[in-house]
């Protein structure tokens, strides 16, 4: 397949505000696309707007929350107006807990599902119509490195990465031949807001699986952002941006019995470090 000029072509993301998402759009954007960006906090938007803007090139901030099919629908719609066309979507909102099954509560769940999930869906439902009448574009979902896998006191998280897996695996064979593409993309622990987040909505003050600032699988969040960029040239289905954890991840789900004893290994030595 050839590589694609991303010149012109529009792209909205999700969570912009931060993290991936943030790190996502100024890589985008130096890769010559317009592009729209969205999360709840304004000013964080506003001020990555004028950083792209400042590097000379275009962006423009739609403040909205993805549990909102109306706010997806906004993002859309703004960048249609504003660049003319949307070519593709990064669904990247989202979040964590880390709670033990039984004390997760159902509205916890809920919640978590309804941003992380349905968000993503949300704002694909809202671009896809425009993407099959043009006959080109690009879906592309932030699932994580942990969606292979149900993960002990993140299997809330880790299964609402699964189902955008899922979902952006389905769309990739149901779109094949359209000219559009689905990609989910699979980021290891990452340099960002997002460790501080979990441990804040989990009432923690040490996260089960070490620091996040550091280790042999964290990764900055422009290492991601330039995978996505790459994938965007060359479209695949799944974006490792560490090959040695999707090994890894791949051996666990060949043989879950060893998967099992590394999870409750590492469940024991934290039970012991507590």
């Amino acid at each position: 397949m050839a590589r694609i000029d991303l010149r012109g072509l529009p792209i909205a993301i999700t969570g912009a505000s931060s993290g991936i998402g943030y790190a996502a759009a100024i890589a985008c954007a130096r890769a010559g696309m317009p592009v729209a960006v969205s999360a709840r906090r304004a000013d964080r938007l506003n001020d990555l707007v004028t950083l792209i803007m400042r590097e000379g090139g275009r962006a423009v901030a739609v403040p909205g929350d993805v549990a909102s099919p109306e706010d997806c629908a906004r993002l859309v719609d703004a960048t249609r107006e504003a660049f003319g066309s949307v070519y593709a979507v990064f669904a990247n909102a989202g979040y964590g807990i880390e709670k033990p099954v039984h004390e997760t509560t159902d509205q916890e769940l809920r919640d978590l599902v309804e941003t992380n999930f349905w968000g993503s869906m949300n704002l694909v439902r809202a671009a896809l119509p425009h993407m099959l009448e043009s006959k080109r574009g690009h879906l592309l979902w932030c699932s994580s490195c942990v969606s292979k896998l149900g993960i002990p006191r993140m299997a809330a998280y880790s299964s609402s990465k699964a189902m955008q897996d899922h979902f952006a695996r389905a769309m990739r064979v149901e779109l094949a031949g359209s000219g559009i593409y689905s990609s989910s993309v699979h980021p290891i622990g990452t340099i960002s807001e997002f460790s501080d987040s979990l441990k804040s909505r989990s009432g923690l003050t040490k996260r089960a699986f070490g620091r996040p600032d550091k280790g042999l699988f964290v990764q900055t969040s422009e290492h991601v952002a330039r995978a996505i960029v790459a994938c965007l040239r060359k479209p695949r289905g799944e974006v490792w941006t560490s090959p040695t954890m999707h090994m890894l991840f791949a051996l666990g789900v060949a043989m879950p019995g060893l998967a099992d004893a590394v999870l409750m290994r590492r469940a024991r030595k934290r039970d012991r470090q507590r």
